[in-house]
């Protein structure tokens, strides 16, 4: 089952450049595995060393937040759209 992940700015080097990549998965956990195995570097980059999400990092599957899903357990849907987006902070 593909699906399209969108790709923020600050992780692009890490695919090419690119905006967006296409990945299997059924879960949103396969999907950043093989996200992780096709451009390697998004694991660290995602999550924690207790193996969660890291709290700066936003993931929605098509434009809900996965933290008010299942988390990584959350079904993709074929052709569906994963978004990273890196939190921002400021004042």
């Amino acid at each position: 089952m593909a699906v399209t992940v969108r790709i923020p700015t600050t992780m692009r080097p890490i695919v090419g450049g690119v905006s967006s990549v296409q990945v299997d998965g059924v879960t949103l956990a396969d999907v950043l595995a093989n996200l992780d195995k096709a451009h390697p570097g998004f694991h660290e980059r995602l999550f924690d060393d207790n193996g969660d999400l890291r709290k700066f990092v936003n993931v929605f599957v098509a434009d809900d937040d996965v933290r008010y899903l299942d988390g990584v357990d959350t079904k993709v849907p074929d052709g569906e759209t994963v978004s990273i987006i890196p939190a921002v902070a400021g004042g």
